[in-house]
């Protein structure tokens, strides 16, 4: 396992690693150094600017997926997740739906932003190589598939 590292003042590794507080293997806790200098980007990018904003914790449900981990909670094949450029996040003070909107109000570069099922939670991702500013929604279909709509 690696050593935690602080990426900012309120963003760190361990944290980042950590999927619904749930405990997993090996491969969960020792990313390669590539997925660690996403989580930074991520961190330093998106999480802390927004976390300043609201000057009140954002939380993360799930931040950093190893394949198998991304298999096992059956994430989608092309998940951000996977690469360290994605984190599904919470606001317990002002609500979700908040949070949505204040990353959308405060510009932040990210990549993806999607509301997951009307506010259970936020996507937020981060792409240095590419800024697509995407928007959208999760919701199921009549077969109870996920999919993703465009959301202004």
């Amino acid at each position: 396992m690696h050593p935690d590292i602080q990426f900012t003042k309120n963003f760190s590794l361990y944290e980042l690693l950590l999927t619904s507080n749930r405990k997993f293997d090996e491969e969960q806790y020792n990313p390669p150094q590539a997925i660690i200098e996403s989580l930074r980007a991520l961190s330093v990018n998106i999480l802390q600017p927004l976390r300043d904003a609201l000057g009140s914790p954002v939380n993360l449900n799930s931040g950093y997926r190893c394949p198998s981990l991304n298999t096992a909670i059956k994430g989608s094949k092309n998940s951000q997740h996977m690469t360290g450029q994605a984190a599904d996040i919470v606001d317990h003070n002002h609500g979700n739906e908040f949070l949505f909107k204040k990353i959308k109000e405060l510009n932040l570069p990210f990549d993806q932003l999607i509301n997951e099922f009307d506010y259970r939670w936020v996507h937020v991702s981060y792409d240095p190589s590419r800024n697509r500013r995407q928007i959208l929604k999760a919701v199921k279909d009549a077969a109870g598939k996920t999919i993703y709509l465009p959301f202004s």
